[in-house]
Parts: structure tokens; sequence; C-alpha cells
């Protein structure tokens, strides 16, 4: 986008999920955005950071550029109102006249409002109800199957997260592969393996054990952590001082994850640790000898490089967008063989010449994903949408 164009720019970004949801679209959105609000190029646009009316408050971390250029827009109707206008009764109540008017509106979150004027931009970060369905609820399900389609038609581009996802877009949607954008996503700075005291403190604030196996991300069936533990129950009777920790908020369908820890029999030494904040995840990635991601499908699978720029060894399925994250600096196995996941857990145990290959190697791979440039392709797409 030319800094003649942007001068004349007015942008609508909707912020809900940063502020609503700590992980997930949460933490794209944090990240994506606030590299994006410090491009030199975005500096001439006036962009309006919109959420609803429930939208928790920003609290201290808020943080927004000087100069009037940017500001939060909350409005009227909750988010849940609001889907039930745009999206369930598809009300004619078009976002861009709420607030005065914008030249391009994007959406980070799978649906686009209605819109006059506005250039539409959606980002659908998978399509795993469609490819992974037993994963999802069925009433969410049904609505992302009507609704996503409908968005990206209405879209002047839709965004990826990966390559991986602009083919299944392009497979599953009908979509040409020119009205697709891979924007991707980075890695905050503040991932990397902390001092040592902080270590400790850490490991004493979170009541961590001294030897464990992490695993990471909400409670739902497509993060596959009942074969996670199936896993662990095959190590660990080899290994009495190994444990395994799950960490990550309630989410659906969580009900067999729950069953498979508590009847498992090496149940006490299986720790659901519940929703870990950003600002504790380098400690708990950098005390874990191990971090496995052995997910059914993901759309990218941030957690794969912030584990990896904290320096510690990966092993996550083969699916989807993985390999592309994660490339020669973690091992790769088929998320539904568990005896694959297991001898691989095993190596990343023992083998400390791979262990030492993997400290190298990780932290060099994930920083070449930086929200920085994640931002300039967004900012190249938002000026290809407005022509």
């Amino acid at each position: 986008m030319s800094a003649s164009r942007a001068s004349r720019v007015r942008i609508g970004i909707w912020y809900h999920p940063a502020l609503a949801q700590g992980g997930g679209i949460g933490r794209y959105t944090r990240g994506l955005v606030g590299a994006l609000l410090a491009l030199p190029g975005a500096a001439a646009a006036d962009i309006v950071l919109v959420v609803g009316r429930d939208a928790p408050d920003p609290g201290d971390g808020w943080w927004l550029p000087a100069g009037g250029r940017v500001r939060l827009r909350r409005l009227p109707l909750s988010e849940r109102a609001l889907t039930i206008l745009w999206q369930r009764l598809r009300a004619p109540l078009p976002l861009d006249r709420w607030l005065g008017g914008l030249d391009l509106f994007h959406s980070p979150d799978y649906t686009l409002p209605p819109l006059t004027r506005a250039r539409g931009l959606v980002t659908v970060h998978d399509l795993s109800y469609l490819t992974w369905p037993q994963g999802a609820l069925p009433s969410l399900r049904r609505y992302l199957t009507r609704t996503v389609p409908r968005s990206c038609a209405r879209a002047a581009r839709v965004l990826a997260d990966s390559e991986s996802t602009k083919g299944d877009l392009q497979r599953l949607m009908a979509l040409p592969p020119g009205r697709i954008a891979v924007v991707g996503a980075g890695v905050d700075p503040h991932f990397r393996r902390p001092a040592p005291a902080a270590l400790a403190a850490a490991r004493a604030r979170l009541g961590l054990p001294d030897h464990f196996i992490l695993g990471l991300g909400t409670l739902e069936p497509r993060k596959n952590f009942d074969g996670l533990i199936r896993a662990f129950e095959r190590l660990a009777p080899q290994r009495p001082q190994l444990q395994l920790v799950i960490a990550g908020g309630r989410g659906w369908l969580e009900g067999p994850i729950l069953a498979a820890a508590a009847a498992s029999p090496m149940a006490e030494r299986i720790h659901l640790a519940g929703f870990v904040a950003d600002a504790d995840l380098p400690a708990l990635y950098s005390l874990a000898e191990a971090f496995a991601f052995p997910s059914h499908y993901e759309g990218f699978g941030i957690p794969v490089l912030e584990a990896m720029a904290c320096g510690t060894p990966v092993v996550c399925a083969d699916n989807s967008s993985l390999p592309e994250v994660a490339g020669d600096a973690a091992l790769l196995v088929p998320a539904t063989d568990e005896a694959a996941l297991t001898a691989a857990l095993a190596r990343l145990l023992d083998d400390q010449a791979l262990r030492a290959r993997l400290a190298v190697a990780g932290p060099a791979r994930a920083a070449s994903f930086s929200w920085a440039a994640a931002a300039e392709r967004l900012w190249a797409a938002y000026g290809a949408a407005l022509g």
C-alpha cells in the first residue's frame, strides 16, 4: 500500500478476540495487530480496533501509539448479539455505517459482518470443522459450514495462516489462489529460555515436577491429548521420575481427555495444569524435558514455534501445517501412531546428541517466523484488497 493511498485509508479491525481470549485466535490477533501498528507504513492510516460491548477492559498492559491515529471502538451490543444479528439472522446492519465509514475492514476470526462501501478481509485459520469434523461441537460445525463460505465469497481477500490452509481453501471452498493471501504468524520476543533464578521461581509458583513432558493447548479432541496420555503410559514404567503436564483451559468435548487422565494407571503422574498465562509460558516450555504436540490438524501451530524458541526438543504431528512450521527442527510422527509418538519421545529424552542439535535448530527455526514479517504480508494484503 503506497503512502499516498494509505494517508486516505480508514481501516477497521475486529479486535474482540484479542481482549476476550487468552490463547488461540486471541493470541494471534494480539501478536499480528501489535506488529501491524508498529509498521512505518501503517502510521499514515486511521485504524479503528472494534470490539463488542462485553469485551474485557484492556488492562494495564494496554498500549496504543500516540497521535490519535489508532483508537478502540466499543459497539453497543455484545459479541454474541452481534453474531446472532449478522450471521444467523443476516440483519442489514452494516458495520461500516456504525463506525462512520471505513475503506477496509478485517475480521481475524472466520466471519465477516455486513459491509456497505468497505472492502472486507477475513482470516480463516483452518478448516478443521471439515477436515476433522469429529473434533467440533455439532452446533459449531453447522454454524461454520453456513457462515465461512458466505464470508469468503464476500471478502475481497481471504487470509490464511499457512500454505496448508490455503490449499484447503482452494480444495474445499473452490477459492482461486489469487484471492488467498498467506499471512502466517510469529513468535513473541519474550519466548526464550529464562535465567536459572526465574526458572526456579516459576517451577515453585506453578508447582511443576522436576522431570516432565509438556503438552499444551485448549482441552479439545483435535489436540489428541488422549493419545499423548497413552504414549506417556508406555514411557512411564521405565522412567519412574518422569511426569506429564498438560496445560490448557477447558474447551469442548473434553470429557474423554479428563477420563483418560483420571483412569490412567499413571494418573498420579499426570497433571492437568489448566490455563497458563503468557508471561509464564517461556518458563513452562523451558522447564519441560520435551514438548509434545500430536494434534490431528492445525492451521499453524504457534506452540511448536514457542517451544522451539525456548530451546525445548519438540515432537509434533506430521499433518496439515505442522511440517511447514517445524521444518527439520523437530521430530514428526503421524498423529494416530501412538507407538511412533512413544518412540519419538524416548529419543528426545535419551539421545543427547539429538537434544543438542534441536536446542540449536529450534531457536533458529523459530527466529525465521516473526510477527513483523507477518504484519508486512498483512499490510500488502490490505493494499491488494483496496486495489
